[in-house]
């Protein structure tokens, strides 16, 4: 295995020091180095945080930044940060407000952000949303329900931009549970994921194989089939999102393709270019778009297709101002 990097015990402390210098006009560590903030905190704002394991970068680190997330706190790959990472994120991040905690639909996760929760409850005023906008976990019938993976950064942008108007912990919740509902994505991998501490792949493929329905934590999908065209391909990815979703009379579309980590730009636009063709060919104009590799399973060759139906006053967030290192741009003037 060959990859750039020191040792693997020391890889994801050395890759978020990075990050931070890189962009310490926007984000800096917090006390003991236990999270990432924004550098320049908002006083009586709610302050949004969310965390996860690492190998999922850019997110949630390099979503942290005005417009968007306020701290976000980093894990081992593939693990969820510890309750003691995530209450130094709050403290952080907590201005005044109190503080909505964003957490992707994982066991893990959800374990210890609620840990978190009830140790720092008394100092604070905490709640959280729980992202689940994955397809294909919600067939395997364990009773766990959706994944939160590429979604979040919907979520995250559009909560983090209500969170700039200065809305209260209550009202940001509400948002962000009934934005989830109208929420779907759905990926494919060519590859597995080789993780650094044990130089083994998750799941392997053969040539003609590729994996359907697969996690951003390097978990297999639920169904191997044959490799086929792109536009196949993304042709079942979005038939698959469109049979589980209804579009909502006062909704506009907005179609995120994401890259898993290994997969060129190129063929990212490729596969958007197809599905955004069978969506309006079935009727589901695309009012907003989103390309590029921004929630990452390591070095996983692979895509996953979102879309979100969003109300007129969602798409309004979304276009509002936003800068943190992943994601940027000034909104409507």
């Amino acid at each position: 295995m060959k990859k750039f990097m020191n040792t693997a015990e020391t890889m994801v402390a050395e890759s978020v020091s990075g990050l931070v210098r890189a962009h310490e006009d926007i984000v800096a560590f917090g006390a003991d180095g236990k999270c990432v903030r924004r550098r320049h905190l908002a006083p009586g704002k709610v302050g949004l945080v969310s965390g996860g394991g690492a190998g999922h970068e850019p997110m949630h680190i390099g979503f942290v930044g005005p417009g968007m997330l306020d701290a976000a706190c980093i894990g081992h790959i593939f693990t969820s940060p510890t309750p003691g990472e995530i209450i130094a994120a709050i403290e952080e991040a907590d201005t005044g407000a109190g503080c909505l905690l964003i957490v992707k639909n994982y066991d893990g996760d959800l374990m210890n952000f609620d840990m978190a929760i009830e140790m720092a409850a008394g100092r604070h005023r905490i709640d959280k949303v729980v992202v689940s906008d994955d397809i294909e976990s919600e067939r395997s019938g364990d009773g766990r329900g959706r994944r939160g993976v590429a979604g979040t950064l919907v979520v995250e942008k559009i909560i983090g931009a209500a969170a700039e108007q200065g809305l209260s912990i209550a009202e940001l919740k509400r948002l962000a549970d009934g934005l989830n509902g109208r929420i779907r994505t759905m990926g494919v991998a060519l590859t597995g994921v080789t993780v650094p501490h044990t130089a083994r792949a998750t799941f392997t493929l053969n040539d003609g194989e590729i994996e359907m329905g697969v996690g951003i934590h390097g978990e297999p999908g639920h169904r191997r089939e044959p490799f086929a065209a792109s536009d196949t391909i993304v042709k079942q990815l979005s038939e698959t999102i469109l049979g589980d979703i209804i579009k909502q009379p006062g909704t506009n579309a907005l179609l995120f393709v994401n890259g898993l980590g290994g997969t060129p730009p190129a063929e990212l636009y490729l596969a958007y270019a197809a599905a955004r063709r069978l969506f309006e060919e079935r009727g589901v104009p695309i009012e907003r778009s989103l390309v590029g590799t921004f929630v990452t399973s390591l070095d996983m060759q692979g895509l996953s297709v979102t879309l979100a139906l969003l109300t007129d006053r969602e798409v309004q967030l979304w276009d509002s101002s936003v800068t943190t290192p992943a994601l940027r741009w000034s909104g409507p003037v």
